[in-house]
């Protein structure tokens, strides 16, 4: 049709034309994908959330709130430290089974679970309540 100029197709041996202004071309937005168009160029995304991208969701805003009392509590970004977290069962699980991880971005050489210490704050992580704590070690 952007060729061409227009389409033509046979129709029970009459030939049919039509022109640009002759359809209702529009865009349909299907559940789970996000498109947009400029100019001739459209690009469509798959948005749908899957577990492991909620997972490192959680992970990301973990490190981002540790490294914020890291600063907030005065550590040098050279401080090893360690990393608590307590009252929340799911947080506590996700930052087990991301343990090495977690410690590797925020310079912990230790985690502790079910109870904190330290420089301690409390935290909305994606609707999830925890207490962190970080505590610098020798």
């Amino acid at each position: 049709l952007k060729s061409q100029g227009s389409l033509k197709f046979e129709v029970q041996g009459t030939q049919v034309v039509l022109a640009e202004e002759d359809l209702l071309i529009e865009t349909a937005q299907m559940e789970k994908y996000v498109s947009d168009s400029y100019g001739e160029v459209t690009v469509v995304l798959d948005v749908e959330l899957t577990e492991d991208l909620i997972e490192e969701g959680f992970i990301r805003e973990i490190v981002s709130k540790v490294q914020t009392m890291r600063k907030e509590a005065g550590f040098e970004v050279t401080d090893k430290i360690r990393v608590s977290a307590a009252g929340n069962e799911r947080i506590e699980k996700l930052m087990q089974s991301h343990e090495e991880e977690i410690c590797r971005e925020v310079l912990a050489e230790k985690m502790g679970l079910g109870d904190t210490s330290g420089y301690e704050k409390s935290w909305n992580i994606n609707s999830e309540k925890v207490t962190l704590g970080v505590e610098r070690i020798s």
